[in-house]
């Protein structure tokens, strides 16, 4: 059982945030009171993620993070973000954290996000030498609505560039969840047109109603993988009318946080580069290799 452990200096926030994590049956938490407290308890556990929220008196969330980055690398780190910290919440993307979920939507959100990433982390290594040898890879799919589909492209993609260095550590991570939300984006934003409803979750009656109808049901999510020894290219396209591209949050924006849109952000900061075709039905995603 994964353990994930919660930092918060607001009692009732962080047991709401473990309670949310526990209500999943499979999930152990352990929480701590503050930055400090924290690393005092890195030192005698190892969590398998750390949800942590930004603002607090001792040491904050950056710090933190910054800590956890030189000392322990490989565990991925989820903000918590309430309203007012958009500005330490978009360096600490920047700056490694694995995803972000606004205080104000961690009944919606917290519990899929952390699944999401523990699922990203564990990926088989089976064939790491094998890969490592490879100079060049690409290749092209052509997904179904499926969403079951995702999660096994995003390990596959993960387990090619990591084993050809690519990407090390929490960037791996990382990357996973950037695709992940490229995919989703491009099958139900895109291929389905299903709006996100009243939170960031898509409207489910509409969802069932478009699986169903073959105008939108019979769509396809291209994907082409191009990845040598110095970067990685994805180029994701769907089937759908597009969008207004101009609306795309930037990276490094603190209100690109409050403004929806949070998987365009996640894409947008965790990888070098980010492109959209005219239409706004095309993304290419371009990795560089860490010491490029």
């Amino acid at each position: 059982m994964p353990t994930v452990l919660v930092v918060d200096d607001t009692a009732v926030d962080r047991k709401l945030a473990g309670r949310l994590l526990e209500k999943t049956g499979n999930i152990r938490v352990i929480y701590a009171e503050g930055g400090r407290q924290a690393l005092e308890l890195l030192a005698t556990e190892c969590p398998d993620l750390i949800v942590t929220d930004l603002q607090m008196p001792d040491i904050d969330g950056l710090q933190l993070l910054t800590a956890i980055e030189e000392n322990y690398s490989e565990i991925p780190v989820v903000l918590m973000t309430a309203h007012g910290s958009e500005d330490i919440a978009s360096l600490a993307l920047e700056h490694g954290a694995a995803s972000f979920v606004p205080k104000a939507e961690l009944a919606d959100l917290l519990s899929d996000t952390v699944i999401q990433i523990l699922a990203l982390t564990n990926s088989d290594h089976q064939y790491h030498r094998l890969i490592a040898c490879s100079t060049r890879t690409e290749f092209e799919f052509e997904l179904e609505n499926d969403v079951d589909l995702i999660e096994p492209l995003v390990e596959l993609l993960q387990q090619i560039v990591t084993s050809m260095r690519i990407v090390t550590g929490t960037r791996r991570v990382r990357l996973g969840v950037a695709l992940e939300h490229a995919l989703h984006n491009a099958m139900f934003r895109g291929n389905l047109e299903v709006p996100r409803g009243n939170t960031s979750a898509p409207d489910v009656t509409l969802l069932k109603q478009r699986l169903t109808d073959a105008h939108y049901r019979d769509r396809k999510v291209h994907v082409l993988a191009r990845i040598t020894r110095e970067e990685a290219t994805f180029v994701i396209t769907d089937q759908g009318p597009g969008f207004d591209t101009s609306t795309v949050p930037q990276p490094g924006d603190p209100e690109s946080l409050t403004h929806g849109g949070r998987g365009l952000v996640l894409m947008g900061t965790f990888f070098s580069e980010m492109h959209f075709n005219p239409v706004g039905n095309q993304v290419t995603l371009i990795q560089r290799r860490a010491n490029s």
